[in-house]
């Protein structure tokens, strides 16, 4: 009897976190970085971040277009003689899960802290879920990227143009 108990319970448990919903996902993710035919911002070409993952969602891909600020700004998470901080401006993403299903979303804010000594930049875009198609399909809240990119290939003036990325996102959904 006690060996039935306790098999029913742990069925109870399993059944629960099969159904329970997380409220927030952390996701690691890689790839590259350069700039966009695309222009979000007249005058500035946009940078596009082609980018990959494994986690609790299973393998996913997310693709980012975003432009930053032409001229830099003051940020209290950029401090130092040696870094610079643009805000990011305009932008939109869209995540692609294993099974076809996607995920869209618009910045809300972020930026690009860019450290010359480090030879790095810190790059955060915030966005707010827009939409989405299969298991995303009533998806909502927010979305923020975290990325840490390090040039990888200069131009002929010796400006970075190509960058690997390393990062991780961060979803919550609202509460109820």
């Amino acid at each position: 009897m006690k060996l039935l108990a306790t098999a029913a319970l742990m069925l109870n448990f399993g059944v629960a976190c099969i159904y329970a919903q997380p409220d927030s996902v952390d996701l690691r993710v890689s790839g590259t970085s350069a700039s966009s035919t695309i222009q979000l911002t007249p005058g500035k070409p946009a940078s596009e971040y082609n980018l990959a993952g494994d986690g609790m969602l299973g393998p996913f891909t997310l693709r980012v277009v975003s432009s930053s600020a032409a001229t830099p700004d003051s940020s209290s998470t950029c401090t130092g003689p040696t870094k610079i901080h643009f805000a990011a401006v305009a932008g939109a993403a869209v995540l692609r899960s294993w099974d076809g299903s996607l995920l869209t979303v618009n910045l809300t804010g972020g930026g690009d802290c860019i450290d010359f000594v480090a030879k790095q930049a810190l790059c955060t875009r915030i966005f707010q879920i827009t939409g989405g198609t299969g298991r995303f399909k009533n998806a909502s809240g927010a979305v923020t990227l975290t990325m840490t990119l390090v040039p990888v290939l200069l131009d002929a003036s010796n400006k970075p143009v190509f960058f690997a990325v390393t990062g991780e996102i961060k979803a919550t959904a609202p509460s109820e």
